[in-house]
Parts: structure tokens; C-alpha cells; sequence
């Protein structure tokens, strides 16, 4: 493992992450499952980019058979690509009717800042204090680091009510002071000069770990921004494709946005992701930007992208999120009476989080305790995450094939994590 870790660092460099104190050497996968180069085998817990498990035979035709037939850039007519980005359009809100394909959720993140920016003639962005959309240059600046510097970039307090703004407010009056912040900092663009573009959220604020959103701030945020001139961006990279027990995160939490941006599941394994959005935000991008991918709008892209979409209707996959993750989240809960460091159990269907605190009244986050947790249950082959914008949720994100008696297996190795870390 050292000869492996020094070889590593030798060729991409010291600084890239690595999860776990001792890193994972997977060398295969199928279904919930991960083998390592022992032929140990982990319960994947975390993982939302192979959605419909591990080598899905599905996917693995479908990639090896259109590989093997024709694969080229977007500048020829394909009926493939048409036929997945009419079906992909459909499971949508009605009004977003259009697609733009790319390769990343980096991408996508991209191409919806161009699309707000080319349709509404402006350059403000609000987003979240603690929200993570993607790794280049411009998205980058999507969070609370990169937007002290960046005059056209606003962050307001990612609405939450386990820290909410007031602890003494009601959920209602939770809801307007999260509002207010929205109205601030449309209005700071004013006075600033700043033409107003939008708003960039994850649906379900997943990087800030998953919060209890108060209800109706989703909807009525929408409203504010576009009675502002501008559009809301839904980020369902990691909320899409019947994570949270609905196709795509904004119908969870009760919203219509204006533009979606999709990654990660879209593919399962392949690059693959892609903007959804009203027509003439779409035609406006277009006309302005000339945007092309080499890679993206590909016949590989569609045939894969079918595969996945076949596999998530066809095994009714969205019933077992809910059928699972409710089973989950009931083990949570049991649990959490015995233990005073998990917090604050939440989430939707398999996307759930449990905030680890030092104690239930200071709600003090203890993220050395998380990370302890997430080491140990590594060890006992479950491998879990961490997440939030204090970085001490632990963050539970299966493959949607996870079952109910995978959900026992983790409770029971949970359980036993908590006995030996707190007795």
C-alpha cells in the first residue's frame, strides 16, 4: 500500500484527496458492493455516481455496443441523441424543453451561468454560503472562498433549521428571514450596479449537508429572483435521477426552477451531464455563445444515457428509495436515542445525513467524532462519508439498488461502531 500511495503522489501529486486515514484499493465492483485488491469486499454507501450499481450489465451493453458501431462529435445528425434528449426532457417540468449535453457536472455548472448571464442581460449570481457546483475557474467562485473576491457574487446563509439564523423563530418566521437574505442581496446588486442574473442552488442543498429546508423558502425564493428580472438554477447533479424518493430534488422540495444542471448518475461510470431549461433560455445561450463539446452529444452519451433511464424505470427504482431509504432512516432514529453525538438525523429517500455533535444542547459539530465513525465503519466493510458546511454530517448516499437487508447490514455496523467509540 505505501509503494502504491508514493507512486500516486509521485505522478498526480501530493495534495489530491484520498479518502479514509487508510485509503481503499478498489479493483471491482458490482451492484452495492466494492472489492478491494485483498478481495475484501465494502457495503457502498456513498457513492451516487454508479446510481444503478456497480457494472450494471445494462450499462455495460449498452456502452460496449454503441462503442463498438459509432461514436463521434455532436456535428453530425444522430436520431439517438434526439430520441434520449426528448425522452431525458420529459421527465422534467413541462416547461424545461430543452437540452444542452456536456461531459461534467463542471461543465453543466458552466453552461448554466452562461445561459442565466447570455438571457438575462446580467452578471449577479446569489448562491449558498457553503455550496459546491464544480471546479473550474468561474464555478469555483460559487462558494463562500471564491465569492470574497468576486463583486458579482452573493452568498447568503444556506437556509437550515437545526442552526437556523434564529434559534426562537418558528418555521414559518425561519422562512422569511431566509427570504430576507435573498432580498438583500438582490438589492446589494442594485445598489452596486451589478445587473442581476440568479440564483444557483442544489435542490436539496446537498454540500451543505442535507438541511431541513423551512417550508415554502424554495418556491418563494424562485419568485423573488425572477420578479428581479432573474432565473433560478437548480443544481440536481447530486439531487437528480430518484435520489431523494422524486425524479429530481426541486419536486422534493416543492419548487419550478427556470434552469437544471445534471451530472454525476446521468452517466453511471460514463462522462456524462447535461442543462435542462426553458426554450428561449436555451436559444439565448445558443445564439451567444456558439458553445460546442467535442465530447458531449455523442451516440455513446445517449445510448448510456437510455440505459440508465431504462434501468431506473423499468426496476422501479424510485419505489425502492423509498421502501429503503425509509427502512434507513428508521435504524437512524432508533439508534439516535442511545446517542447523544448524533444530533440531527435527515434527509430524502437515499439521501441522508446525521449531524455529530458534541452534545444535543450546544449542538456543538464534532468532526474529529464523524471522521472517527466513517474510519471505523470502513474498517468493518461499509464504506460512508462526511460532508456539510461544518464537516461533521455523516453523509449516506448508496447506489439505489440498496436494499433493506443492505440497510440492516449498516445499522448493525453502526451499532457496533458506537459501542466500542462511546460503549
Amino acid at each position: 500500500m505505501n509503494a502504491l500511495l508514493q507512486r500516486r503522489e509521485r505522478l498526480l501529486g501530493q495534495r489530491m484527496p484520498l479518502f479514509y486515514a487508510e485509503p481503499v484499493h478498489i479493483v471491482r465492483g458490482e451492484g452495492v458492493w466494492l472489492t478491494d485488491a485483498s478481495g475484501k469486499q465494502y457495503m457502498d454507501m456513498y457513492n451516487n455516481v454508479p446510481c444503478v450499481g456497480h457494472a450494471n450489465p445494462r450499462v455495460v451493453a449498452a456502452m460496449q455496443t454503441q462503442a463498438a458501431t459509432l461514436n463521434v462529435h455532436s456535428r453530425y445528425l444522430h436520431e439517438g441523441i434526439l430520441d434520449y434528449a426528448e425522452r431525458l426532457t420529459g421527465l422534467h417540468a413541462e416547461s424545461l424543453s430543452r437540452a444542452v449535453f456536456c461531459c461534467t457536472g463542471t461543465e453543466a455548472s458552466e453552461i448554466a451561468l452562461l445561459m442565466a448571464r447570455a438571457a438575462t442581460g446580467g452578471i449577479g449570481i446569489i448562491c449558498s454560503d457553503a455550496g459546491y457546483h464544480g471546479n473550474s475557474t468561474e464555478v469555483r467562485r460559487l462558494s463562500r472562498r471564491g465569492a470574497a473576491n468576486s463583486p458579482e457574487i452573493r452568498t447568503i446563509p444556506h437556509p437550515q433549521r437545526y442552526r437556523p439564523l434564529d434559534e426562537s423563530a418558528s418555521e414559518a418566521q425561519l422562512t422569511e428571514l431566509y427570504l430576507e437574505e435573498v432580498h438583500s442581496a438582490i438589492t446589494d446588486f442594485a445598489n452596486r450596479d451589478i445587473p442581476f442574473a440568479g440564483m444557483f442552488l442544489c435542490s436539496l442543498l446537498f454540500n451543505e449537508g442535507i438541511p431541513d429546508i423551512p417550508a415554502g423558502f424554495m418556491a418563494r425564493a424562485a419568485e423573488l429572483v425572477r420578479d428581479a428580472g432573474g432565473v433560478f438554477i437548480a443544481d440536481e447533479v447530486q439531487a437528480g435521477f430518484c435520489r431523494s424518493g422524486n425524479w429530481w430534488g426541486y419536486e422534493t422540495t416543492g419548487f419550478a426552477p427556470d434552469i437544471v444542471t445534471m451530472g454525476k448518475p446521468m452517466g453511471a461510470g460514463l462522462p456524462l451531464a447535461g442543462v435542462v431549461a426553458r426554450p428561449e433560455l436555451v436559444d439565448a445561450f445558443r445564439e451567444k455563445t456558439g458553445y460546442f463539446n467535442t465530447f458531449a452529444s455523442s451516440p455513446l452519451q445517449a445510448a448510456v444515457g437510455m440505459a440508465v433511464l431504462d434501468e431506473l424505470e423499468e426496476r422501479r427504482l424510485v419505489d425502492n428509495v423509498l421502501a429503503a431509504g425509509a427502512h434507513l432512516r428508521r435504524a437512524l432514529v432508533e439508534l439516535q436515542a442511545d446517542y447523544e453525538c448524533m444530533g440531527d438525523v435527515r434527509g430524502h429517500g437515499l439521501a441522508l445525513g446525521v449531524d455529530w455533535v458534541q452534545d444535543r444542547v450546544s449542538k456543538e459539530p464534532d468532526r474529529a467524532g464523524v471522521a472517527a465513525v466513517v474510519n471505523r465503519l470502513k474498517d468493518k466493510g461499509i464504506l460512508a462519508g462526511s460532508a456539510g458546511s461544518l464537516g461533521n454530517v455523516l453523509k449516506l448516499r448508496p447506489p439505489l439498488v440498496f436494499s433493506k437487508d443492505n440497510a440492516d447490514t449498516f445499522a448493525h455496523a453502526l451499532s457496533e461502531t458506537m459501542q466500542e467509540l462511546h460503549g
